[in-house]
């Protein structure tokens, strides 16, 4: 009657296996580490500066803990943070040697101290909130006049190059703050000239302004198109700080919109904030200009004596590059880039897509340019490189540009990631900073589990001694309960928060409750009459109903603060839904596994220790007698 085949208790056995190994990454803290990673997008770590790292730190009588390779750059483990900070500054005077041009970001970081047999397994810690691990938080605030101020710029453009395209002779397409005056010759021209606006440009409104003699078009962003723009800036600069970010090696980031026009970005566990700054204020543009291969041209800037209108930049392989000062296309005109392969020579290559106006732009350049280099430069802190320079072979229309020549698979993957994720589109500046130390985080957690651990305590003491070995079944069952969430919250890689620690002692006192009502149903069962095997079958039985009903209720709850919730709250609420099903699965199939080793192979089972039974009657027949 109560006993499990088999195959249910190796079930249970392989859950609690599991849930062990995949708990046990947590115990095991964290180590100090310094991550070494690419400044630069042209710049590639891989094996090299890895064995490079390595060099440096012997040189410098350093001894570490392991080092590794990954997606984010080098990383290098040590024993404590004096060695950390003393590997820092060998490592940046090792990869940095011109501090004014940095080429590398080195960065303080904490690593996973977990044992490699686990990591092989994917057996990885939770990741720590910024309120657990510390780390930083700021608020930038986002220009959203700069924004529209940049569009009104690209619009002008756009504009003057409409005018030339229907032949329509004007006297100056100038911004005036944030609108555009097109001055004209006559009525007539500003008639057509309304008309071809209209149809090319439908986000600005047009009105008359001037008179007879100097009659004038003034263009102003419609209210609907200055919300997009501003929507679009937020989206953008979110984007790229992600893809920033990416170079600390910072896991789980909270990078999300504030307001109409802020962005809050957390970085748990980032100890360097200056270099942290550095990265999100970073600025990065991305520029089309001509090569000037004029003979003697570069030999005589490389002198000191550049031609007028143009610079000196460096290409990929460090070689000199003469371009003109004058930008053909800007990083706004890009909507696609994908790596690929030219058509003709199979060789790699990175395939653009402009917008309409990038395109008409670009057919024209390529058109008056045949058999002319165009430099593609990215440029960084006033400071630009040149990315790759192709020869013009043909004219290109139609808004598909191929960047080809010289370039690997690899590199070709690169360029087309660089030029997909682009720049700001709006300038940002940072109006908070709040920095919470590690040891801040420590104490939070130390106080977390302390309130779990002794929540936990209380409730053990109190149902080993209301229950007896019921209660020991319902409290083993609860810490499988607790090993099971923990498990998954490890395996699923989740961010655990202080709210998140709330929710799993919210999850205990939800969790026994099941416990409680099956122990109370085998009581009323047992008070009933009923033998202690049948008792015990029935309790679980009829109680299984109403743990169902209650944990799904209290489950949509969970589930609208996670559809609706945000930040702390969402971070409350996967732990608890979490909590609500491994709950079940622990109070019922567990507690029901262990109860039958103890009970099921017991054929004449006279009672059971599930505490003090009150019978009906037993009370008024002592009082009667």
């Amino acid at each position: 009657m109560n006993r499990y085949p088999l195959w249910k208790y190796i079930t249970i056995a392989v859950a609690l296996v599991m849930g062990f190994v995949y708990t046990l990454p947590n115990f095991f803290g964290e180590s100090p580490a310094v991550q070494v990673s690419s400044a630069k997008a042209t710049i590639k770590v891989d094996e090299k500066a890895k064995a490079r790292v390595e060099d440096s730190l012997k040189a410098a009588g350093i001894t570490h803990d392991g080092i590794q390779l990954d997606f984010n750059g080098v990383k290098t483990r040590f024993k404590d943070t004096d060695t950390q900070l003393k590997a820092k500054d060998a490592l940046e005077k090792a990869f940095n040697p011109d501090a004014a041009d940095p080429q590398y970001v080195v960065a303080l970081n904490l690593l996973a101290a977990s044992p490699q047999w686990l990591t092989s397994l994917h057996a990885l810690p939770m990741y720590l909130g910024l309120d657990l691990r510390g780390g930083v938080h700021f608020l930038l605030q986002v220009d959203m006049k700069g924004a529209l101020t940049k569009r009104l710029d690209s619009t002008s453009a756009d504009l003057r190059t409409v005018m030339r395209d229907k032949n329509l002779r004007h006297g100056g397409v100038n911004r005036e703050g944030e609108r555009i005056v097109i001055k004209f010759r006559d009525a007539e021209t500003q008639n057509k000239a309304r008309i071809a606006i209209s149809d090319s440009q439908p986000d600005l409104l047009l009105t008359d302004a001037g008179d007879a003699a100097e009659p004038r078009l003034i263009a102003t962003l419609k209210p609907q198109a200055q919300q997009k723009i501003g929507e679009f800036a937020l989206k953008q600069n979110i984007t790229t700080l992600h893809n920033r970010i990416n170079e600390l090696g910072v896991a789980e980031p909270v990078i999300q919109q504030q307001g109409a026009d802020r962005i809050v970005v957390q970085l748990p566990g980032v100890q360097d904030t200056a270099k942290a700054k550095d990265i999100l204020g970073r600025t990065a543009t991305l520029e089309i200009r001509m090569v000037d291969d004029s003979t003697g041209a570069l030999d005589a800037a490389l002198a000191g004596n550049p031609p007028f209108g143009t610079e000196v930049y460096n290409e990929r392989g460090g070689q000199p590059l003469l371009v003109k000062k004058q930008v053909v296309l800007t990083g706004d005109r890009l909507t696609d880039a994908q790596p690929g392969f030219d058509n003709q020579t199979q060789e790699a290559a990175v395939h653009l897509t402009l917008d309409a106006a990038g395109a008409r732009i670009f057919k024209d350049i390529t058109r008056e340019n045949v058999g002319k280099r165009m430099a593609i430069l990215l440029i960084e802190k006033g400071k630009g490189e040149v990315v790759t320079a192709p020869v013009i072979r043909t004219e290109i229309g139609g808004g598909r540009v191929q960047i080809s020549g010289r370039m690997t698979t690899t590199e070709a993957n690169d360029t087309a990631l660089l030029l997909r994720a682009g720049s700001l589109a709006a300038p940002m500046e940072i109006i908070e900073e709040r920095t919470i130390g590690p040891s801040l985080g420590a104490e939070n957690i130390q106080k977390g589990f302390h309130s779990t651990m002794w929540g936990f305590a209380a409730i053990a003491v109190f149902m080993i001694i209301y229950y007896q070995m019921f209660g020991v079944v319902s409290v083993l069952a609860l810490a499988s309960n607790l090993l099971f969430l923990v498990a998954i919250l490890s395996l699923l890689q989740a961010t655990l928060t202080l709210p998140g620690i709330a929710a799993i002692a919210l999850t205990l006192g939800m969790a026994i409750d099941a416990n409680v009502l099956i122990n109370e149903r085998v009581r009323e069962e047992l008070r009933a009459g009923m033998p202690p095997q049948a008792a015990i079958s029935e309790g679980y039985e009829r109680a299984f109903g109403t743990i169902l009903d209650s944990n799904i209720t209290t489950l949509i709850a969970g589930l609208a603060l996670l559809i609706f919730g945000s930040g702390p709250v969402r971070g409350f609420a996967v732990v608890h839904c979490l909590g609500i099903l491994t709950s079940i699965f622990s109070s019922v199939v567990v507690s029901r596994g262990l109860v039958n080793l103890i009970y099921g192979r017991q054929k004449k089972l006279t009672k059971v220790a599930i505490g003090q039974l009150w019978k009906p009657g037993a009370t008024t027949a002592a009082g009667q007698k």
